[in-house]
């Protein structure tokens, strides 16, 4: 399974913007999304505090990997799922 983490913030117009663009790209697709509020975690804070949204990716073989902050960049993401989907049927 393809595990997104949105590193968001409340009231962020972006990063509601971010969720709902990826939501949407993801349609039909399983994959799994948790947003994660930079504001609860000094130690995110310091990663992300300017960058947020900030979408993060990890697949079957791969580590924590950034896909795109602010907006999201759909074709860097429609990428990793290709490139997830060729792993998985060559492995």
């Amino acid at each position: 399974m393809i595990h997104f983490t949105l590193y968001s913030r409340s009231y962020c117009h972006l990063c509601d913007d971010m969720l709902a663009a990826l939501k949407a790209q993801l349609s039909g697709r399983v994959a799994d999304i948790r947003v994660v509020d930079v504001d609860a975690d000094p130690a995110l804070i310091a990663l992300y505090d300017e960058l947020v949204p900030v979408l993060m990716a990890r697949g079957r073989d791969t580590s924590d990997q950034e896909l795109c902050h602010y907006f999201l960049d759909a074709q860097r993401v429609e990428q990793f799922l290709q490139d997830e989907a060729s792993s998985v049927r060559s492995g």
